[in-house]
């Protein structure tokens, strides 16, 4: 079995954000670490491949600056057994569905029999790539999954409600984006750290996988969000309950 994890780098959430002041994109450091919502990901592909036995192998996918790889060797280290990473000028700014053509190309050319994401990455938040990939492979697309059950050629898995839970079951190949209760990411292992550094990482570009950066997001301007200000104080006279209810009319909550 093939299994390919679409993941990312991004870069250090615990670190301040720089924007470029001409583009507005966001400056990608050297030092990009695994985006966290990614691990969930790793770990369901990882647990898939280990039941499978044999010749399973967890391969992930990502597009984004090369930099010191520290993102890459992350997801090595939690003992994902190779990288493909995507990396073009051309796809700088790329917008979700020309990442989505880029992923799917890659994916597509190393094979796959089930691909894996988050719901949606942390520096992003459009939430569609991962369905965008399974139009564009032409598979099934399977949401939300908070538990992944393969058996055969068919995956079963229990997608997240509002109200609970529905069970969906399709045949493999399928892609598979779930969400961060679906399992407890593992850590890695010093030794798992040690092999990361030989593991392969192959890179790619737009003209090795024949996509083109077709559409790019234009950001005009940046606002900053504008700080809060400090809440009416209102001493109540007994009156008190007329003023809530004042305001909740205010809001048309009432």
């Amino acid at each position: 079995m093939k299994v390919a994890v679409c993941a990312k780098q991004i870069p250090d959430p615990a670190s301040p954000y720089a924007l470029d002041p001409e583009t507005h994109f966001v400056h990608r450091p050297p030092e990009q670490v695994l985006d966290d919502t990614d691990r969930y990901g790793i770990e369901v592909g990882l647990q898939i491949a280990e039941a499978a036995g044999g010749d399973a192998t967890v391969t992930i996918f990502t597009m984004s600056p090369r930099g010191t790889l520290q993102g890459i060797r992350q997801a090595l280290a939690m003992g994902v057994d190779e990288a493909v990473l995507i990396e073009d000028e051309q796809l700088r700014g790329s917008d979700a569905l020309t990442t989505a053509r880029a992923l799917a190309a890659a994916i597509d050319r190393a094979g796959f029999d089930l691909v894996i994401a988050g719901t949606e990455s942390t520096d992003g938040y459009t939430g569609v790539v991962p369905q965008q990939i399974a139009e564009i492979l032409g598979v099934p697309s399977l949401t939300f999954a908070r538990k992944v059950a393969v058996a055969g050629d068919q995956v079963t898995i229990e997608r997240q409600t509002r109200g609970g839970y529905d069970v969906v079951v399709a045949s493999m190949p399928a892609v598979i984006s779930v969400t961060a209760g679906a399992v407890e990411p593992r850590y890695p292992t010093f030794k798992g750290i040690m092999q990361a550094k030989q593991k392969p990482v192959t890179e790619l570009t737009t003209g090795d996988l024949g996509v083109t950066a077709d559409a790019q997001q234009v950001i005009e301007s940046v606002t900053p969000v504008p700080a809060r200000q400090a809440g009416a104080v209102h001493e109540d006279d007994g009156t008190g309950h007329e003023r809530i209810v004042a305001l909740l009319e205010q809001l048309k909550v009432v």
